[in-house]
C-alpha cells in the first residue's frame, strides 16, 4: 500500500472520528439538559417547547452521523474500489480521450452521489421536519426542485467545466491563474443574476405589502445609505415553517428578502431590528470579505492541484489508474473537504465574529432589545437548542450560541 493511501485512509479515520465524537457530544449535550429551560429564557420559552428543541437537534444529529458514514462509502467506492476507473472506461468506450469524456465522468460522479443521498433528503424532509411540524413541502415539489437542480447544474456548471478543462489543456503551466480568474468572473455573475433570474425558480418574490412596515424598511435603509432595487417577502411557507431574512445581489441586484413566515411572528419593531442586524453585514463589508477569502482559498487550492495534477502517487494513491486533467479536478475536490476538515473551527469562528458585529451595527440603528427578542422568538419557532455542545458549537456554528448571543445584546440595551 503506498504513503499516499496510508495518509488519506488515517486523515478519514480521524476526519470521520472527529465528525461522529463531535455528533454524539451534541445529542449528549442538549439531552442532559432537556428537563431544564436556561433560566436566561425560562420566562420566554416553557418545558414543552425547549424539549422539542432537544429532540429535533438530536433528530438532525443521527442523521448527520448516517450522512457522515454513507458519505465515506461514496468516497471510498470512486476512489480505492475503483468507482472513478470504471466510469473512465465506460466515457472512454463511448466518447475516446478528450474533454468530452473527462465532463461526463465528472458529471456521472456527481449524479451518482446525488441518487445515493435522496433518501436522506427524504428522511429528513418528510420524517424528521415532517415530524416537527416544519416541513410543507410535497413530493412532487421535491421532485420539481430536484429537476431545477439538475437543469441548473447543465445549464451553468456544464459550460463552466468544459471551460475550466480546456484552460487546463492550452494554457500551459499558468493554467490554474486563467481558471481562477474563470471561476472567479463566474461566481461574481452568479451573484448578480441571483435574485433576478435564479432564486424565482424556486421561489415567488412579491414586493412588500405592508405599507407600514415597508415605510418603516425603507427609512432604515435610508438611515443606513443601503441601496436596494426593492424589498420582498419570498413565499417560504411553501416549503418550511422555519423563518428567515437575508439581503442577497451584487451591485444594483441587491435585494431586501424576508420569509413570509418570518413576517408572520414578528412585530414591526422586530423586524426592523432584524433588517438591521442584515444590513450590517453589508455595511461592514462581510460578504465582500468572505468573497475575497473564497478568492483567496480557490487561488492557493488552484496552485495546490497545478502541482498534484503532475504527480502518479496522487492518482495510484487514491486507487485510480488514469491521469487526465478531469480526473485530477474530481479527486481533488473528492478529498479537499478530507484533508481541510480541521479548518472549519477557524471559518466558524470567523463567521460567528461577523455575527457579533452585525448585531453591534444593529444595537446602533435600532433596538437591541427588539432584537434579542426578535432572536429569541425565531429560536422557539425554529426548534433551535438553547444548550449546544461548546466543542460541537465551536466546530460548526456560523452563528454564536443563543444564550451568549443575547447576553451581549441585553447588556448592549
Amino acid at each position: 500500500m503506498q504513503i499516499f493511501t496510508l495518509v488519506f485512509l488515517a486523515t478519514l479515520f480521524v476526519v470521520t472520528t472527529t465528525r461522529i465524537g463531535l455528533a454524539l457530544r451534541q445529542i449528549r449535550s442538549v439531552q442532559a439538559n432537556r428537563s431544564k429551560v436556561p433560566a436566561a429564557f425560562a420566562e420566554q420559552i416553557n418545558l414543552e417547547t425547549h424539549q422539542k428543541a432537544a429532540d429535533y437537534t438530536s433528530a438532525k444529529a443521527w442523521l448527520d452521523i448516517v450522512h457522515t458514514f454513507i458519505a465515506i462509502i461514496i468516497l471510498l467506492v470512486f476512489t480505492l474500489f475503483w468507482g472513478i476507473n470504471a466510469l473512465h472506461r465506460l466515457w472512454f468506450d463511448l466518447l475516446g480521450n478528450g474533454i468530452f469524456q473527462g465532463v461526463a465522468v465528472i458529471a456521472s460522479v456527481a449524479i451518482i452521489s446525488m441518487i445515493v443521498e435522496i433518501p436522506l433528503d427524504l428522511y429528513r424532509i418528510f420524517k424528521i421536519e415532517t415530524e416537527f411540524g416544519f416541513n410543507k413541502m410535497t413530493r412532487r415539489t421535491f421532485l420539481l426542485d430536484i429537476g431545477k437542480q439538475v437543469a441548473l447544474g447543465i445549464a451553468l456548471g456544464a459550460p463552466l467545466l468544459l471551460s475550466v478543462l480546456w484552460l487546463i489543456t492550452i494554457s500551459g503551466q499558468s493554467w490554474w491563474i486563467y481558471v481562477w480568474v474563470t471561476w472567479a468572473v463566474f461566481n461574481i455573475l452568479i451573484l448578480a443574476i441571483f435574485p433576478k433570474y435564479i432564486a424565482p425558480i424556486f421561489n415567488k418574490f412579491s414586493p412588500m405589502q405592508d405599507l407600514v412596515l415597508r415605510a418603516r424598511v425603507e427609512q432604515l435603509l435610508k438611515k443606513c445609505g443601503f441601496r436596494s432595487s426593492g424589498v420582498f417577502v419570498m413565499d417560504g411557507s411553501k416549503r418550511s415553517n422555519h423563518g428567515n431574512a437575508y439581503f442577497t445581489g451584487f451591485g444594483a441586484n441587491k435585494r431586501i428578502v424576508f420569509f413570509d413566515t418570518l413576517l408572520s411572528r414578528l412585530n414591526h419593531e422586530q423586524i426592523e431590528a432584524i433588517l438591521a442586524h442584515e444590513l450590517g453585514h453589508f455595511k461592514l463589508h462581510h460578504v465582500l470579505k468572505r468573497i475575497a477569502w473564497t478568492f483567496a482559498m480557490s487561488l492557493a487550492f488552484l496552485w495546490g492541484l497545478d502541482y498534484l495534477i503532475a504527480q502518479p502517487w496522487f492518482y495510484s494513491g487514491l486507487g485510480v489508474e488514469y491521469q487526465s486533467a478531469a480526473i485530477a479536478l474530481l479527486l481533488f475536490f473528492m478529498v479537499m473537504p478530507t484533508f481541510t476538515f480541521l479548518l472549519q473551527p477557524l471559518l466558524a469562528l470567523y463567521s460567528r465574529a461577523h455575527e457579533f458585529a452585525a448585531d453591534k451595527y444593529a444595537v446602533q440603528h435600532a433596538s437591541g432589545t427588539d432584537l434579542a427578542q426578535a432572536l429569541v422568538t425565531l429560536y422557539k419557532d425554529n426548534a433551535t437548542t438553547l444548550t449546544p455542545d461548546p466543542w460541537y458549537s465551536a466546530f460548526y456554528d456560523s452563528h454564536p450560541p443563543a444564550s451568549v448571543r443575547i447576553a451581549r445584546l441585553q447588556g448592549a440595551g
